[in-house]
């Protein structure tokens, strides 16, 4: 293991994030810029863990997991990022939410789900520690999209679209004018394009609750946090919420 390296999307954002497994994520979401084998902690064997130390977080809040899932391990990855003091866990597995001791980010439909079913979360005590729900959005599966944004927002809880971006899977031939190859952070995809980007999210212009990953999408934006502030926001509204506890 090497030391610290941060990640470029999170940069001069006031978020640092973390890995604490020592391995490949079991959950092998399709496109997982960490399965790609092109993520920035390439070669994995080598870079993992991926923890920084407290004088590197300074003021910052940890992002727990950026690759791979807070899930897995859980018991040990509570233990390894109980030394930071402000910090969010992501993972997919709605089933650990009520254990988590700190704000949580849940992805909705990962992996088989993306274009087909999603976790409806119910209970108040899961509900209030989630920061956000994320949906794995393209251009084909916004009958899904348009049911998680229903869910959520009646449960007052924001959703964020992540838009898909494709380096292995094909994209379905009638959808393929709505992607363009672009560097995307650090490496090309097929990733959608601002045009489309921008026709999805009117869809939900009137929707308090629903929000990009990412200022602009697209060819004409970024996607990096900075710009951003999805996260932070979200971050600080939910320990608001967690008083108490």
């Amino acid at each position: 293991m090497t030391g610290y390296i941060e990640n470029p999307k999170t940069r001069g954002s006031g978020i640092i994030c973390c890995i604490p497994q020592a391995e490949r994520c079991p959950m092998e979401c399709e496109e997982c810029f960490f399965q790609s084998g092109r993520s920035y902690l390439e070669p994995l064997g080598k870079n993992l863990p991926n923890m920084p130390t407290l004088e590197e977080v300074g003021h910052r809040v940890v992002r727990v997991n950026d690759g791979g899932d807070s899930g897995i391990r859980f018991h040990q990855v509570i233990r390894d990022t109980k030394k930071y003091p402000l910090k969010f866990y992501n993972t997919s597995i709605p089933q650990v939410l009520d254990e988590f001791p700190a704000p949580v980010v849940l992805t909705v439909n990962p992996g088989e789900r993306t274009d087909k079913h999603f976790y409806r979360v119910e209970t108040e005590e899961n509900l209030k520690k989630l920061m956000f729900v994320r949906a794995r959005v393209n251009t084909w599966n916004g009958p899904l999209v348009d049911k998680i944004v229903e869910w959520y927002s009646a449960k007052k809880i924001p959703i964020v679209l992540t838009f898909m971006a494709y380096y292995k899977q094909p994209i379905p031939e009638l959808y393929q004018r709505n992607y363009i190859y672009r560097i995307r952070t650090s490496n090309p995809y097929w990733a959608i394009t601002t045009e489309t980007w921008d026709l999805i999210m009117r869809l939900y212009a009137h929707n308090k609750w629903v929000h990009s990953c990412g200022k602009i999408e697209g060819e004409e934006g970024t996607t990096l946090c900075r710009f951003c502030g999805n996260c932070l926001r979200e971050f600080y509204a939910t320990m608001e919420r967690m008083k108490g506890d």
